[in-house]
């Protein structure tokens, strides 16, 4: 079987790669499960200085793997909130990771993916990327990732998003603080790279601090993330097994229209 995730190490940094190119670095439960123990093992290396999550191929991350959502369309609502929770622990293990995180954003995100980049302190995209928050056009909501989201751009514009499911382009995700930088994809590298350059001047001890202190700040902690984690579980779980879930997942699947999109 082929990794789903490939780590390296150059100097005082690691790029963690999601490697699932072939369907577009979507979540699967095997890919959590890689991600999640990756993070632990990397936040106990006292030689880490920052970490660069990235996608393999055009695209950062497609959101949920088809085959999982089928799974999981099928389980109960008890198996589709431990499975809600796994992905709310990975998400918040990347938020409260001890060193610095930078999203090399080198292509689009939907769902998932969205929260992926949101919970790293720097985001980086190419111009090219397309973002979405698609989740209500299968009668869902993106709970597990929806506190990253909103803390990265806000209430409003969470609100507009969340509802609407609309496309949108790198330079608004920028706009909306999503990314902190749009970038030319030949430029992503290099620009990674002056980032990375000016975190090896901080001290490392005081960059730890710096980021709990910011996240502290905005009121959120481990402990208040994993009371919101577990309700937003409750939430999703209860969503998916809903008439309205059940019938978005299905048409979803089948590459129907949802019964509410169709023309009456």
């Amino acid at each position: 079987m082929d990794e789903t995730i490939q780590i390296e190490r150059r100097g005082g940094h690691a790029t963690l790669t999601l490697n699932r190119p072939q369907v577009h670095n979507a979540f699967d439960d095997a890919l959590i499960a890689e991600v999640s123990a990756a993070l632990d093992a990397l936040a106990n290396d006292s030689s880490l200085r920052a970490l660069v999550v990235t996608g393999a191929g055009a695209t950062f991350s497609a959101g949920a793997d088809l085959n999982w959502m089928r799974r999981m369309a099928k389980a109960s609502a008890e198996e589709n909130r431990d499975d809600a929770l796994r992905l709310a622990k990975l998400l918040r293990a990347l938020q409260f990771f001890p060193k610095p995180t930078l999203a090399r954003v080198n292509g689009s995100a939907y769902g998932g993916g969205v929260g992926l980049i949101a919970c790293c302190d720097i985001a980086i995209g190419v111009a090219g990327a397309k973002f979405a928050l698609s989740e209500v056009k299968l009668g869902l909501v993106p709970a597990t990732i929806a506190p990253y989201v909103v803390q990265a751009i806000g209430p409003r514009q969470a609100r507009r998003l969340f509802v609407s499911a609309e496309i949108f382009d790198a330079a608004e995700a920028a706009r909306i603080g999503l990314l902190h930088q749009c970038v030319a994809a030949d430029q992503l590298d290099e620009t990674i790279d002056r980032q990375l350059h000016f975190l090896a001047k901080g001290g490392p001890a005081a960059q730890h601090e710096a980021k709990q202190l910011a996240l502290r700040t905005a009121g959120m902690t481990r402990e208040s993330m994993e009371r919101i984690d577990a309700e937003n579980a409750d939430l999703i779980a209860r969503l998916r097994v809903s008439p309205e879930g059940q019938q978005g997942l299905s048409a979803f699947l089948e590459k129907q229209s949802p019964p509410w999109a169709r023309p009456q």
